[in-house]
């Protein structure tokens, strides 16, 4: 199963309730420290996303941008609680008020609405502008934030891949001989691609990074423990399925500035529909 659930609500549960439901993965909201967010209130959320990695959950953790009490001066600090989690993947979103929503109300109210009658939804998605103006961030700036954000998560904490398979090690490292055969088949399951395309992966991520440096040694670290599990099955495939994996990054990177075109098409009578119902069609399409 995966998921969507506040950190409150996952910790009603036991460790061994959510392995037996069959939770794989998790989404959760990771909000700053001095969120108003009360779905946080009182929870140690480093504590309880490194105890749902321990046992083979991997996390998308969701973080957003541009919340009532974020500024300029606090915003890195903001993003770096954020990545401190070091979650398999992770979402930021801009804070965006959304049509039918009291937020949005709010801010129609207040006249903060960039567009009041939201005339135009289709943009109203959280990655690229704010639909309102922001008391303490500038118009523009937002989108720095955002692009910021998503660099020093990758940055700090390396391809989503890695992550990926850490997590899926970890649960099988711990529940291939449970008692449970359901639990057993369930992480046999999902490590079957460990010895095969993850070795593959993690030898070409540890190539492709400099000796020495943080992920590097992240990406050695979890295929040696990978090999010590799967043998010669896993070395094989890292030494030579890597190379190909390496030669293709290489093969990528030469052609990544070359984005095509993007385009976008109007059902008909779509421009005619309600601006609430206008943005329901949006978000069903």
């Amino acid at each position: 199963l995966y998921v969507f659930s506040s950190a409150n609500v996952l910790q009603s549960y036991t460790m061994d309730q959510l392995v037996r439901l069959g939770i794989s993965w998790v989404w959760m909201g990771l909000e700053g420290k001095k969120s108003q967010y009360q779905k946080l209130a009182g929870t140690d959320t480093h504590e309880l996303v490194s105890e749902l990695q321990s046992h083979g959950i991997s996390i998308l953790g969701s973080t957003i941008i541009g919340l009532e009490e974020h500024t300029p001066q606090n915003l890195d600090a903001a993003i770096e609680h954020a990545v401190s989690h070091n979650t398999e993947f992770h979402q930021f979103m801009l804070y965006t008020p959304v049509a039918g929503t009291p937020l949005f109300e709010h801010h129609r109210a207040n006249g903060t609405l960039i567009d009041p009658e939201c005339e135009d939804p289709s943009d109203i998605h959280g990655q690229l502008r704010f639909a309102h103006r922001h008391a303490h961030i500038p118009p523009g700036d937002e989108t720095g934030f955002l692009l910021k954000a998503f660099a020093r998560d990758f940055e700090a904490n390396g391809p989503s891949i890695m992550r990926m398979a850490r997590a899926t090690l970890r649960g099988w490292k711990k529940y291939s001989k449970h008692p449970d055969p359901r639990v057993r088949a369930r992480f046999k399951r999902e490590a079957c691609t460990l010895p095969h395309q993850y070795s593959a992966v993690l030898w070409a991520t540890r190539q492709w990074y400099p000796k020495g440096s943080p992920i590097y040694r992240e990406a050695d670290s979890i295929l040696r423990d990978l090999t010590r599990h799967f043998g010669w099955t896993s070395k094989l495939v890292a030494s030579l399925g890597g190379r190909w994996v390496l030669h293709s990054l290489k093969k990528e990177l030469k052609r990544e500035s070359v984005e095509p075109p993007t385009f976008y098409e109007r059902s008909p009578g779509f421009a005619t529909v309600r601006p609430q119902a206008d943005a329901a069609v949006a978000v069903a399409a």
